[in-house]
């Protein structure tokens, strides 16, 4: 009669090899990739299970930088942005080299200090289509591009619009010295109704990618 194959049992917590950091289902952590040239992976972990002999793997669901996207990084992205992707990979939880925190853009945007481990999430991503949730995002400032949390901004006391300094032909310097700061069109008493402007994130779905994660 022939043996059952001796299955999978789930594993509540991971330790990090060489550390005493605790990785446990819903945690984000850095993966190692397997270009030594590249940063590090992140991925949350939705699953810690280990075969009859001890390995232990990860499920994981993989954010995507910018630039791993179909449409690229663009002028709006923050450094440390990261999309949640619908891409899911079983990994071997020897690739965890760290753990870090993907916090919400509301909460990345109150931080009084960014750190190494911080990165923050806005939109969702589809890896096949390159499509994102929301589709759409508020627009500021006359150049009407979604805000950039790494941009510094003055709002408008009129309009309560925010600009870019540079945009509004100021230093950053100058525009950290200013108590109030009126936009040209507040200025000029212009009583014209902004329309609610909004800015499509997807892309063209011209462009192609391979996935980027390689199984391990």
């Amino acid at each position: 009669m022939a043996k059952t194959k001796p299955g999978k049992k789930d594993l509540d917590s991971y330790t990090i090899k060489g550390t005493n950091k605790v990785v446990r289902p819903g945690d984000c952590v850095l993966m190692r990739p397997s270009d030594s040239d590249k940063p590090p992976y992140v991925a949350r972990v939705e699953k810690i299970e280990a075969d009859h002999r001890n390995n232990v793997k990860v499920r994981v669901r993989w954010y995507y930088r910018p630039e791993e996207s179909i449409g690229g990084r663009r002028q709006f992205h923050g450094a440390k942005e990261l999309f949640l992707s619908d891409h899911f990979d079983v990994q071997s939880a020897h690739t965890i080299e760290g753990k870090c925190v993907v916090h919400t853009f509301k909460n990345y945007t109150k931080l009084e200090n960014v750190g190494a481990e911080d990165y923050f999430c806005r939109f969702e991503y589809k890896a096949a289509t390159g499509g994102f949730t929301p589709d759409r995002v508020a627009v500021y400032c006359k150049c009407e591009m979604p805000y950039n949390p790494d941009d510094l901004m003055v709002q408008c006391e009129g309009c309560k619009d925010w600009f870019h300094p540079s945009c509004m032909d100021m230093t950053i310097e100058e525009a950290k010295r200013l108590d109030q700061f009126l936009c040209s069109d507040c200025t000029s008493e212009d009583d014209a109704k902004r329309s609610l402007n909004t800015f499509s994130v997807s892309p063209s779905l011209e462009a192609k990618v391979e996935p980027k994660r390689r199984r391990r």
